[in-house]
């Protein structure tokens, strides 16, 4: 978004009503209705659509029309909508810091050694946000569940928009960094996934293990109870 269509839409979600229907859905990784979206707000359907059709405007949503679940039906469709693949990002006085980090990019690429201590680098402060998360709640020792449960809280702070699948995984939906890793998904995915494995190791949370998971439009790494793996092995 340019500058001026990218401060509309922030100045659009200030509002708690259109905050809550556009949280929700982006977590509910599918279509969503004017009447999901009403209900979970707690507003009439009519008020919800007015709200959906602002944040429409604003380029952070889209909208059709689709049969739910896939049931056509005497009538027009209803009117369904879903996260528009827009990224906002608003500064003021503008910068480009995506400049910097695709000069940096091509300085690690243009070597093993700056590869090396670029995998380090991410890994140390991966180690850093992970202890600091564990000296502010002093969690003792951590079972898988709890683990995964205080990652997904912390990581929900940092963009990535965790999802629980089921109990023993948690499944990043979005990657920060996914402008970067389009052009070099090998160099930054080994990046991401040492960060991760940093926050893992500086939470203390050794029930717990990283694995690349790549998904078209998610974040390559997946969080794991460490037994799921054992258990894979004694198979």
């Amino acid at each position: 978004m340019t500058s001026a269509s990218a401060i509309g839409a922030v100045a659009v979600l200030d509002d708690e009503s259109r905050r809550g229907m556009y949280w929700f859905i982006r977590r509910a990784r599918r279509p969503v209705t004017r009447d999901e979206a009403a209900a979970e707000v707690g507003i009439s359907r009519k008020l919800a659509a007015f709200h959906l059709d602002k944040l429409v405007d604003a380029g952070l949503l889209r909208a059709r029309y689709e049969a739910v679940g896939g049931v056509r039906r005497v009538g027009r469709s209803p009117k369904v909508y879903e996260p528009a693949e827009t990224d906002v990002r608003v500064s003021i006085p503008e910068r480009r810091y995506e400049i910097l980090a695709e000069i940096l990019m091509a300085a690690v690429l243009a070597g093993d050694d700056a590869r090396a201590h670029a995998v380090l680098e991410a890994a140390r402060r991966g180690t850093e946000l992970g202890e600091a998360e564990r000296d502010r709640l002093k969690p003792g020792r951590l079972g898988p569940e709890r683990a995964l449960t205080l990652l997904e809280t912390l990581l929900a702070d940092r963009g990535f928009e965790p999802g629980r699948p089921e109990p023993a995984c948690v499944r990043l939906h979005n990657c920060p960094f996914h402008p970067l890793a389009a052009s070099a998904p090998d160099l930054v995915c080994g990046l991401n996934h040492a960060y991760l494995s940093g926050v893992v190791d500086g939470l203390g949370a050794d029930t717990v293990e990283t694995v690349l998971a790549p998904r078209p439009g998610e974040c390559c790494v997946e969080l794991r109870d460490r037994r799921l793996g054992a258990r894979s092995d004694a198979e």
